[in-house]
């Protein structure tokens, strides 16, 4: 009997990880076909209906390729560097609400603990750029290194101003508090600033110089090859879905899905056909009322709103030219921060002016 909490605790860990590494290798093939698009090209359309099916083909290619390992390298390190990559990408997955108490893990240190875990895969980046024993990827991992360090100090100053509108670090509490307004709207610079550091710090372009293939062939994960190698593809995309989650859970309501009994109701006030009024009046809120359809709908908001993040990700993939280091550096500590820096200080005085600072306090 003392195997079942155990056995139950795996369950719930394999099917919130289980659907992410899906999600993320769909990812793949969304980005792939959106770019494709936008360059008009075709992308992916032979491996399965429509190339669905390209993501499990080039996981298997990449698992059955023969693994060379340099001659010269730390092979310990060289090894946990990717696992450590992906290991602290999935476990911000912990804190993640589908719905209301739909977490694996619902405590009151939520954002904090996500904002430490996407921190120290820094590590991971660090130890395989620095085992490998080659300039380009020991170059690659500085650049990453000093890019995450830089790019989290933006980030974590945007979530201070969410955080200012609530009160609490708890994930839950955030969400709940936007049932009035989505805090896009009372931040959106803010916003902005958040999703520009978003992009930065998962490396991505035009922020991907730690990988820039013109000067460092590869970045970090040039030696990498074969099955590590998809540890480090896994982990980058897995920190993309989930940094698009946390964007929508911070500002655009994450779950919350409130403006479609909205449009029902606005029904009721137009000439509208009586057989569509009386779904409403009758079964519309019965079906609502249903749990299993509440937490599919809770979980279908939170799911659509973060592809709209992950589909601006690529887009901006497409649209930008990738810039040089020092000019990302110098946008970072002489652009960004004084304007976080600015908006730290304004957003205090006006709560405080309209006596409106939010105050939880746990009794318990």
């Amino acid at each position: 009997m003392l195997y079942i909490p155990t056995l139950i605790s795996i369950i719930e860990v394999l099917l919130v990880s289980v659907p992410v590494l899906l999600t993320v290798a769909y990812v793949t093939v969304a980005e792939r076909k959106t770019m494709a698009s936008m360059q008009r090209r075709l992308g992916p359309n032979i491996v399965g209906y429509y190339g669905l099916l390209q993501a499990f083909a080039d996981a298997l290619k990449l698992l059955l390729k023969e693994y060379v390992s340099p001659t010269q390298a730390n092979l310990i390190l060289f090894f946990l560097g990717p696992i450590i990559t992906l290991i602290f990408s999935l476990l911000g997955y912990l804190v993640v609400p589908y719905g209301p108490g739909l977490a694996l893990s619902d405590f009151n240190l939520g954002i904090l603990y996500m904002l430490a875990v996407s921190s120290l895969s820094t590590y991971g980046i660090l130890l395989a750029g620095w085992s490998a024993n080659s300039k380009y990827a020991f170059l690659g991992s500085l650049r990453s290194t000093a890019q995450l360090i830089s790019y989290e100090l933006i980030l974590s100053s945007a979530i201070l101003l969410v955080i200012m509108l609530t009160g609490s670090l708890n994930v839950t509490v955030n969400i709940e508090a936007q049932r009035a307004v989505w805090f896009i709207v009372p931040l959106f610079p803010i916003f902005i600033i958040f999703f520009i550091g978003s992009v930065a710090e998962t490396n991505r372009a035009p922020f991907d110089l730690a990988e820039a293939e013109s000067e460092l062939v590869s970045g970090f994960m040039t030696e990498h090859a074969a099955v590590i190698f998809v540890f480090f593809f896994l982990a980058e995309y897995a920190s993309i879905v989930l940094i698009c989650i946390l964007t929508s859970i911070l500002f655009l309501g994450g779950y919350l899905y409130d403006y479609v009994p909205s449009l029902w109701g606005l029904m009721e006030y137009v000439d509208f056909d009586y057989y569509v009024n009386n779904i409403y009046n009758n079964n519309y809120n019965s079906i609502l009322s249903d749990p299993i359809v509440e937490g599919l709908l809770y979980g279908l908001a939170l799911g659509i709103k973060s592809c709209i993040m992950i589909f601006i990700f690529i887009w901006a993939r497409a649209s930008f030219p990738r810039i040089r280091f020092d000019q990302l550096m110098s946008f970072c500590w002489t652009v960004l921060l004084p304007i976080v820096i600015a908006f730290v200080i304004l957003v205090p005085c006006i709560l405080y002016s309209f006596e409106i600072i939010p105050s939880n306090i746990n009794l318990l």
